[in-house]
């Protein structure tokens, strides 16, 4: 399903497997996470869609909403193309911050969606179409994207997407896994 991503992103220095759902991409995150005493979020609706925001906190785990210093740091990618490159569009870069450097450990959720054929151009414009206005609408964001429903690369204090970051390789570093989930998730 996912075979020549997984083999591009290994190439690239990540940990990568690939799943069928997201109730096994959960067990996979959880599985993560028996070690960590501190788990951090940074706001993934992928990651509260399969289940594994609630697990974690019902298990007792710590967690840490938008800090970059944690055990265990879990998000999605709003974008990744077919080769492995990773692409995030954050408003404050806390959420990318720690995904390059902090935690001890780095999982990554991604859902099919999110995988494009092209380049990374292809992937920003992903991002910023079916993951940045749905974000700024969750967020009660004031933003033409909020309500036009596609970017408008506006100038609104508002806006979320303010820093872009393309993972061409896994930093040094992080430790990190990759788990592609052949469903729709997130955004």
């Amino acid at each position: 399903m996912f075979e020549k991503t997984v083999e591009a992103l290994r190439r690239r220095g990540y940990e990568a497997v690939a799943v069928s759902t997201k109730e096994e991409a959960k067990a996979v995150v959880m599985k993560e996470a028996e070690s960590a005493a501190s788990v951090g979020w940074g706001g993934s609706e992928t990651i509260k869609e399969i289940g594994a925001r609630a697990a974690l906190e019902a298990s007792g785990k710590e967690i840490r909403d938008h800090q970059t210093m944690m055990d265990l740091f879990l998000l999605s990618a709003n974008a990744m193309t077919e080769d492995g490159v990773i692409v995030n569009i954050d408003g404050t870069g806390n959420r990318v911050a720690a995904s390059i450097y902090g935690p001890r450990r780095v999982v990554y959720v991604v859902g099919r969606n999110k995988i494009v054929p092209g380049g990374v151009l292809e992937a920003i414009v992903r991002a910023k179409k079916f993951a940045c206005a749905p974000n700024c609408r969750r967020l009660s964001k004031k933003t033409p994207c909020a309500e036009l429903g596609t970017c408008a690369d506006c100038d609104s204090p508002d806006r979320i997407c303010k820093v872009t970051a393309v993972f061409d390789r896994c930093p040094t570093h992080t430790s990190t896994l990759v788990v592609l989930v052949d469903e729709d998730l997130g955004y």
